[in-house]
């Protein structure tokens, strides 16, 4: 596997301040906090798959938008971009991706090593055995991994277990290997994939997800994170679908994808928080507000209302302006947002105040969405 020393990626991402890099980013805007430095502490921070793969994400939308599927052609003439291998974002996901094995990461779970897909996907345009490496991961989600009763793929190897968080790890990917293959097929099945998660995540009587269904690690609790792993998720498939040519007729597909969205998003917005921040459980008081949920769920609510004005109206612009504005307030002087919830242990009660790669990588994209919805005219600076 190739290695890239992680001295070096700080560096290069020291060096590509704001100002070298607002040429790619668009317009940079004051969102009340700093971007570049979040994005940092994600890098110094970051340790396992999932993480790499949201960091690789998170720098792909703050330097090089254009790549993203945010971008405003980020298909020209319906192909997966070139994409210079040197890119920050590429560069970063380059070291942590196996080019000979089954899944892209030897990993635990069944959708972690997916989160490096897109950058194995962009890094295959100039280096086609990253494309060999995608394809291995795309047969493991769909052909190897065990399916729930509904079909619904697992995010556990070992048993059936479905976990919202996988939305934001092996639907974005297989979506976007979807335009590379050039497959209608692949996307309308990616679709399906996320309704049936829905299925059995999402309970008749909310309209949030809950965390984990199945008989390993059950968690019935609407956990804020990871109803923000969701709904991003389906953001960024909803984005995939709707700026690929190959998929103009499937119109019903991205009605349903917002639908499902907007639930997810309504959901957190009648769930009341604690200082401005959503609870890390957001259908129980007695836990804490904080950084990571409240973070990537404004910046659902940001690239939706980009989206789709009229089904997402000021209304969520109000609620994600009100939320970044707090979070502005609880980032230090080195980048660090804090209180985050332990990613590492969901149900800890102590204040995470190390650095939550996964919150980390949402600041930066809660920036990335707001700047766009800035520059979409959409959002006041």
């Amino acid at each position: 596997m190739p290695s890239l020393n992680p001295t070096l990626v700080s560096l290069l991402l020291l060096l590509a301040t704001p100002q070298a890099t607002a040429a790619a980013a668009n317009d940079d805007v004051d969102a009340g906090f700093d971007a570049y430095a979040a994005a940092q502490v994600m890098v110094d921070k970051a340790s396992h798959s999932w993480e790499w793969g949201t960091a690789a994400e998170a720098l792909l939308e703050l330097h090089n938008p254009e790549l993203s599927v945010f971008g405003s052609n980020p298909f020209p003439g319906g192909k997966i971009p070139p994409a210079d291998p040197s890119t920050t974002a590429l560069a970063y996901a380059k070291q942590f991706i196996n080019r000979n094995s089954q899944t892209l990461v030897d990993d635990s779970a069944v959708g972690d090593p997916a989160s490096l897909g897109v950058s194995a996907v962009l890094l295959g345009q100039s280096d086609s055995v990253y494309i060999g490496a995608a394809e291995r991961e795309a047969d493991f989600l769909l052909n190897v991994a065990p399916r729930y009763s509904n079909g619904a793929i697992s995010h556990r190897p070992d048993v059936a277990e479905l976990w919202a968080d996988n939305m934001a790890m092996s639907f974005p990917f297989l979506a976007y290997l979807a335009v590379e293959q050039n497959s209608t097929s692949l996307m309308s099945t990616t679709v399906q994939q996320c309704g049936l998660q829905r299925q059995i995540l999402k309970p008749s009587n909310s309209l949030s997800w809950q965390h984990i269904i199945g008989p390993q690690s059950q968690d019935t609790g609407l956990w804020s994170t990871s109803n923000g792993w969701a709904g991003y998720g389906m953001v960024r498939v909803l984005h995939t679908l709707q700026k690929w040519s190959g998929s103009a007729s499937m119109t019903a597909e991205a009605a349903q994808l917002k639908s499902w969205i907007k639930e997810i998003l309504d959901g957190a917005m009648q769930a009341g928080s604690d200082g401005g921040l959503l609870r890390n459980y957001l259908n129980d008081a007695s836990w804490f507000g904080e950084i990571s949920g409240t973070a990537v769920l404004s910046a659902v609510a940001y690239r939706m209302a980009v989206n789709d004005p009229a089904m997402f109206p000021q209304s969520y612009v109000a609620w994600a302006d009100a939320n970044r504005k707090t979070l502005a307030t609880k980032q230090d002087g080195n980048g660090l947002f804090s209180p985050a919830v332990n990613p590492y242990d969901w149900h800890d009660r102590n204040k995470y105040t190390a650095g939550s790669p996964e919150g980390q990588a949402f600041a930066v994209y809660l920036y990335t969405a707001y700047r766009d919805c800035v520059n979409a005219g959409v959002c006041q600076a």
